[in-house]
């Protein structure tokens, strides 16, 4: 088979579908794709708000609880304790197919219709972690997103196996770390990023194995330095006293010196430790993955996104989540014990042969076109059947897809947008605001060009503040916090909204030594994620030694000098 070019539905711009994609296409029984993958991509990522959080009553309960989904939005939202409760019967909403009109039309009504969750929490973080979003298995945390099996936690995205942290980003097996990004198996490591099993260290940049190392770049299995110039022990410990990162004033200086030093040194162009033949960004532990970014544990994949947890196996076109996953296609937000999910949101944990469904969970099986069911087999629309009748039905509605397409009802240029049995949701199927996804961070558009391509738009909500100090005002010293700060509402120095410092924050800092942040948490996290989402932009440069081109996310405006990855490990490693 050879490759063939086809023209995006979308963007009009041509790409190719190789012959190991048809095969896959072929195993897996579903069509080839009639949008590019950045298309795919960005249509799903419209489907996925994780750091955007609202007040909101529960239908069930009545009670005002913390939503992913604004006030106004059209559908039922339930708190976590009220969804996860034997309280509702998804099977209550289920209903006939109706085959005189096109299956997107009636998902979305059912969508509509059928409780949904608030907060994406798992049921064992409803009473001691509620104020998360996208997490599991956590343990007196807050506002983590996109994490799990962590206890003591907050401000942060992608955290994974992590204790007594703070302010910190893309973090796994670390603990005691604060203002520290893209970090692994470290302990104590202070206002770092891209560092792995490093101990007791300040402002590392591309370090692995240091012990005692302040304000250095590139260093492997040192001790002691300072600057990256060498120091004995007694001279280290005395010179890194000068610096007492208790103080704000002294905290930012030295941060800020750090990051100019960092610039005399190339980076790491490219990270994909034990991974062999893949292409793209920040893959571990993988082999025949291509155009990926920010993957652990896949093996045979393709445009693999944010896949927090190993194996994957056999999987195209996957937005997040991961864990002992195989034969999936075209899904935002699916993994733990999956096998053959398609076109799907939400869905997992120990269920098979998904398709078109939103939140079908916990042991699901053959399930189409489904919103908010658990343990269910054989379900379409939320109306159960024998094995018999929803085989027979399922081809019917399949059929009836490619004879009676959903028409996007917003023109795409001069064209609409066609979609048959093999794309994932329309994008006015979406129940977020574009602007509230993480699709307006890699794809930003404007709210009259998302309007115009089918999606929706919220303009962001004015709030007053009844503010009691400026962040100003805070003490520089964090060990001239009072008790009572907890208390106050403060006014971040770089948005303007109001925030508090938790009993548990304060209590990190001083036994750290570390001063008190004086912007709010979620300026914290969006300063980590807009890095973290150009570290996954990845541009060609040419390497400043021997010459040959590569991909790096890093800019001539970043770093006027460049090594390729065989240079980098001949110089620094």
């Amino acid at each position: 088979m050879n490759p063939e070019t086809k023209q995006c539905q979308n963007c009009k711009n041509d790409f190719t579908i190789e012959p190991e994609d048809f095969e896959f296409y072929e195993k897996i029984k579903v069509p080839a794709p009639t949008f590019c993958p950045e298309c795919r991509l960005q249509r799903r990522l419209a489907f996925f708000n994780l750091f955007n959080l609202y007040k909101r009553k529960c239908d069930l309960c009545g009670e005002e609880k913390i939503s992913m989904y604004p006030p106004e939005a059209p559908y039922k939202i339930y708190c976590s304790q009220c969804y996860w409760s034997d309280n509702w019967d998804p099977y209550i909403y289920g209903r006939d197919y109706d085959f005189s009109r096109p299956f997107f039309e009636q998902f979305k009504e059912l969508w509509q219709d059928v409780p949904l969750m608030g907060l994406s929490l798992s049921p064992q973080n409803i009473n001691h972690s509620p104020y998360n979003n996208h997490t599991g298995d956590v343990k007196n945390c807050y506002l983590t997103f996109f994490s799990e099996f962590d206890e003591n936690v907050a401000n942060g995205f992608y955290i994974i196996h992590v204790k007594d942290s703070f302010d910190c980003s893309l973090v796994m097996n670390s603990e005691l770390c604060y203002d520290t990004m893209n970090a692994y198996k470290d302990n104590r490591v202070i206002g770092s990023i891209r560092t792995n099993e490093s101990i007791e260290s300040y402002f590392l940049r591309d370090c692995i194995n240091c012990q005692n190392c302040f304000g250095s770049a590139n260093l492997r299995n040192k001790n002691y330095y300072i600057f990256n110039q060498p120091y004995s022990k007694e001279d280290y410990f005395n010179e890194i006293k000068k610096w007492d990162l208790g103080s704000y004033k002294i905290y930012q200086e030295i941060k800020k010196s750090a990051e100019e030093h960092w610039k005399k040194f190339p980076p790491k162009p490219i990270w994909d430790e034990y991974s062999q033949n893949i292409s793209g960004n920040y893959v571990f532990e993988s082999k025949n993955c291509q155009d990926c970014l920010e993957v652990i544990g896949a093996q045979d994949c393709k445009y693999l996104f944010m896949i927090i947890a190993s194996p994957i196996r056999d999987s195209y076109d996957i937005s997040s989540w991961g864990d002992s996953q195989m034969l999936c296609y075209e899904c935002c937000n699916v993994g733990d014990y999956v096998y053959n999910v398609k076109f799907s949101r939400e869905s997992g944990t120990n269920s098979k042969n998904i398709e078109y469904s939103n939140l079908s969970q916990h042991g699901s099986n053959d399930n189409f076109g489904c919103v908010s069911v658990r343990k269910g087999d054989y379900i379409i629309l939320n109306k159960k059947y024998n094995k018999e009748e929803f085989l027979k039905l399922r081809e019917r509605i399949i059929q009836q897809m490619n004879d009676m397409p959903y028409i996007s009802q917003i023109a795409n240029g001069k064209e609409q947008t066609v979609y048959k049995y093999g794309e994932f949701f329309p994008p006015e199927s979406s129940p977020f605001p574009y602007n509230t996804t993480l699709a307006q961070n890699f794809f930003p558009l404007t709210k009259d060009e998302a309007i115009a391509r089918g999606y929706s738009w919220r303009d962001q909500d004015i709030k007053e503040y009844a503010y009691t100090k400026t962040a100003e005002k805070l003490p520089d010293h964090i060990k001239d916090a009072p008790d009572d700060i907890i208390k106050e509402i403060i006014k971040c120095q770089k948005c303007g909204k109001g925030f508090k410092i938790i009993p548990m924050e304060l209590e990190f800092h001083r036994k750290m030594n570390l001063a008190l942040s004086h912007e709010c948490p979620f300026c914290r996290i969006s300063e980590k994620f807009q890095k973290w989402v150009k570290n996954l932009t990845l541009i060609k440069r040419t390497c400043s030694k021997c010459g040959i081109e590569f991909q790096t996310p890093f800019t001539e405006v970043d770093y006027p000098e460049i090594l390729c990855k065989k240079c980098y490990q001949q110089e620094v490693v």
